[in-house]
């Protein structure tokens, strides 16, 4: 493959964001390839190789329509000089060759969230000048003549691209996230115990994890919901402004004392080998990286239909898929893990179905459709 210039467009990269491990991700398996790698971005925290350009493109910004309106008239401007032979955008700007839809539609998470406030509230939302814009800016960049391609994580969110948008199936392609199934993997029995005396957290009890920093859209309120009535431990890993209000509820709901907040970790990865399994009733999430992690970590799945991680998910084998806010499914999903994902069944099939998620074959995938799009 001659080398040809690629930009990757990503306003702002966080460590612990999903679309930045994406990107980085697909920067390290890509790092191989005769390929001219560059990054068009605001601010970069992520790591740096010799070989990638990192182009810093950050005009000022007064709101959240200013920072978004002013990066893309920006980074658009500046790929239009630059001449790259393919642009890889990771935010919603009309022009670029190639979308990757790793926050899904934007009109989607809005109705789900409609779901859990007041009909005033959702009415407002709707109207929102903010929201507005990201759904025109959507809906311009997949209506653009420009766009080649659109990369998606999961075929939920294909299907919602097809329904709202008209893109032909030809020019979308579903590339699951890269894990490192030997970084995450299942403890042995003497880390599992060694870790819950670690973290104070009786070694006999079924300890349920949550990770995710925005509580309300990740399902926390149902999570706690889920596990009250129950025996089960709930391990919180995130971070939220409105934290007190879920100690509150755990405290309301008297199972405070198995509700345990342990803020943002650095390394996720001891939370996961001291766990039993993944409770994440998230309202809409294209396909948290998380999913994954706990998988690999052999942890069976508790999820939502309104996550596009629920296509690993078979009921009953690797864990279960109920709807975000029913909490009497969610609550008997929950009694219905095995009580120690160690060594369980589940626990295998849950390692077992994400082990072909390798970063060489992510890499494989965007070279072959980076291939398709250059001729």
């Amino acid at each position: 493959m001659k080398k040809f210039r690629l930009a990757l467009v990503r306003q702002k990269y966080r460590p612990d964001g999903g679309a930045e491990r994406f990107v980085s991700r697909a920067l390290e398996a890509l790092d191989d390839q005769d390929i001219d790698l560059n990054v068009i971005t605001r601010e970069w925290q992520g790591p740096v190789n010799p070989g990638w350009h990192i182009h810093i493109c950050n005009p000022r910004k007064w709101g959240r329509i200013s920072r978004e309106r002013g990066f893309a008239n920006a980074a658009r401007a500046l790929w239009e000089t630059k001449q790259f032979d393919i642009v890889q955008s990771h935010e919603r700007i009309p022009g670029c060759d190639l979308y990757r839809a790793g926050d899904g539609v934007h009109r989607r998470w809005l109705e789900q969230r409609a779901r859990i406030l007041p009909g005033w509230k959702s009415r407002l939302m709707f109207s929102d000048r903010y929201h507005r814009y990201v759904m025109n800016a959507e809906r311009e960049m997949y209506t653009d003549s420009a766009l080649r391609g659109v990369i998606c994580n999961a075929e939920m969110i294909k299907r919602e691209i097809i329904e709202d948008f008209g893109v032909p199936e030809s020019k979308i392609r579903v590339i699951y996230n890269a894990i490192d199934n030997t970084l995450f993997t299942p403890p042995d029995a003497a880390t599992f115990i060694a870790l819950r005396e670690q973290w104070q957290l009786p070694v006999q009890a079924t300890c349920l994890i949550y990770v995710g920093s925005g509580f309300e859209r990740k399902g926390l309120d149902a999570a706690i919901r889920a596990i009250a009535p129950t025996d089960r431990h709930l391990l919180v890993v995130g971070k939220d402004k409105d934290q007190q209000r879920y100690q509150s509820l755990a405290k309301t709901l008297r199972c405070d004392n198995r509700v345990h907040f342990f803020g943002v970790q650095q390394e996720t990865l001891p939370f996961y080998q001291m766990a039993d399994g993944l409770l994440l009733p998230t309202l809409y999430d294209p396909f948290p990286n998380v999913i994954l992690e706990a998988m690999a970590c052999g942890l069976p799945v508790i999820t939502s239909t309104g996550c596009g991680g629920a296509e690993f998910i078979e009921n009953g084998r690797n864990g279960y898929v109920c709807d975000a806010l029913d909490i009497d499914a969610l609550q008997q999903a929950v009694m219905a893990l095995p009580a120690r994902a160690l060594d369980s069944q589940q626990g295998a099939s849950a390692r077992a179905r994400i082990m072909g998620c390798t970063a060489q074959h992510l890499s494989a995938q965007l070279i072959g459709f980076y291939q398709e799009l250059l001729k």
